[in-house]
């Protein structure tokens, strides 16, 4: 038994001497607890919401303060016509549009009932029936409240839904853009660094930089066939997609293509990135993990909507790459819209692109000097 004793003893030593495996046992599940804690939220708060009063009257614009008031709602534009809809939820400004019917206050109290029409964006549908759920209830709310103060018996306001982008509210058309950018990360960036940290680990880099090959080839011809396999699984899983469950193609091939492309080139940046810090393949296989798939999954806004975690995860969501290309193949896919929608999130990752080579190249240079 002291015999035993004194081994675990060792072990336990060796273990807390050891900062990668205290990092595994207590920095990851921390980790996760805070981004799992956060980022998961079935809720939707401060949804945006723009409106087309066409009756403009005291009762459109009651409903318009109680959703104005609400928590859940955020208005964000006031519409002059139809034409538009389709230009405000094209640039995602808004997620969903309502239009209240001309004298509305008048057929209400006439008639006895009026129709508020709630258009919603459905390209991600979990989200749509959530903000669709709230007004509808909101103006159910306010129904009760003026019968129940008397204001001519029984008043009826009816919700006419429309979806767009997604009518059917299919959830394979939600999650094959995340899977996309999911699968182009772990082939792009967790390969690489793994692949290059794995030359280093064995020895067989410093072979390859005292060869006649410069080391700018060496990358490159390491990198090269990691982009081949990203590019084929993308277009796979769109050929698939499509077959297979049907998701809709509305916009331009060539420009899925390209935007496909950089972002290949940008996880590529990065798994070169984790290369050059990470020493063996294990630290490098953790930080790919912890430091890229963890986050493309929860704050890219692949599975749960960004807009509604903590500021703090808000900012962070911005240096995830993963969440601008989501937008970029939800737009293209879905809505079929094209770049004039889309250069601001194109230049983000360009700019991310050229950041994270920058920095790869030079501290590649600073550790193989």
């Amino acid at each position: 038994m002291n015999t035993l004793a004194q081994f675990v003893n060792k072990e336990i030593y060796h273990i807390f001497r050891d900062p990668r495996t205290l990092l595994v046992l207590f920095g990851m599940p921390l980790i996760q607890l805070i981004l799992f804690g956060f980022a998961i939220r079935t809720e939707v708060n401060n949804a945006e919401v723009a409106v087309l009063d066409r009756s403009k009257d005291h009762i459109s614009d009651e409903i318009i303060n109680k959703l104005n008031a609400s928590k859940y709602v955020s208005l964000v534009s006031e519409l002059r016509n139809e034409s538009d809809i389709s230009k405000i939820f094209e640039s995602g400004k808004a997620k969903q549009v309502i239009i209240f019917e001309s004298n509305f206050a008048k057929n209400l109290f006439s008639e006895g009932k009026a129709s508020v029409q709630l258009i919603n964006d459905a390209s991600n549908p979990n989200e749509a029936s959530l903000i669709n759920s709230y007004i509808s209830q909101i103006i159910y709310d306010y129904q009760k409240e003026l019968t129940l103060n008397g204001m001519s018996g029984q008043l009826l306001i009816q919700p006419k839904v429309m979806m767009m982008y997604n009518p059917q509210l299919e959830s394979v058309n939600m999650f094959v853009p995340g899977l996309i950018a999911m699968i182009l990360m772990l082939v792009s960036a967790l390969m690489t660094s793994i692949a290059i940290t794995k030359e280093k680990e064995m020895g067989t880099m410093e072979v390859l930089l005292i060869s006649p090959l410069k080391p700018a080839i060496i990358i490159i011809g390491k990198v090269i066939p990691y982009i081949i396999l990203a590019f084929v699984n993308a277009i796979s899983v769109l050929i698939l997609s499509i077959l297979v469950f049907g998701v809709p193609f509305e916009g331009s091939l060539l420009l899925f293509l390209g935007v496909t492309t950089l972002f290949i080139l940008t996880a590529l940046s990065l798994g070169i990135l984790i290369s050059t810090i990470a020493i063996t393949q294990q630290v490098a296989m953790m930080a790919a993990l912890a430091g890229l798939l963890m986050p493309t999954v929860l704050l890219s806004g692949f599975i749960f909507p960004v807009e509604n975690m903590p500021y703090l995860l808000q900012l962070m969501s911005h240096v995830i790459p993963a969440k601008w290309f989501l937008i970029i193949l939800k737009g293209i896919m879905l809505k079929g819209i094209g770049i004039e929608y889309l250069w601001k999130e194109i230049l983000i990752i360009t700019g991310m692109f050229l950041l994270f080579m920058a920095i790869s190249i030079k501290k590649f240079k600073i550790r193989l000097e």
